[in-house]
């Protein structure tokens, strides 16, 4: 169970929604399995298809969840196109242990789907989300 503010997950839904047609992308940060902060990311890559979030960024956001005591808990993208659920490239590139991976899909823009995942050695595991 990943437990999401409301308020946190409708900031990422909106960044989906901005960036169409193009994947947006960030980091999520908390302690245990509740998130508490959310940190938007570029997509350097500027694609529809897949995402590469921009090391500075990434390494500024890992300073600000250790300087508020949390973790990385969520890497999180959007899919303008597909369903909610992990890609083979999703899957090959899923190496940081003990994240979930939120995806939001806008393939029906007017009903956007948020999904996480757990991905561990190519192995995909649903993961329930609690908005709270």
């Amino acid at each position: 169970m990943l437990e999401i503010p409301r308020e946190i997950l409708d900031a990422v839904i909106e960044q989906a929604q901005q960036g169409f047609p193009l994947e947006v992308c960030g980091l999520m940060g908390g302690a245990g399995n509740r998130v508490a902060s959310r940190y938007p990311m570029t997509n350097t890559d500027a694609s529809n298809e897949h995402f590469m979030m921009d090391p500075k960024e990434q390494f500024a956001a890992v300073k600000a969840m250790r300087a508020a005591d949390e973790e990385m808990l969520v890497i999180y993208h959007s899919h303008p196109e597909s369903p909610a659920r992990p890609s083979q490239e999703d899957i090959r590139l899923a190496l940081t242990p003990n994240v979930c991976h939120l995806i939001v899909s806008l393939e029906n823009r007017e009903e956007p789907v948020a999904k996480a995942f757990r991905i561990a050695a190519g192995v995909v595991e649903a993961v329930d989300i609690e908005t709270i």
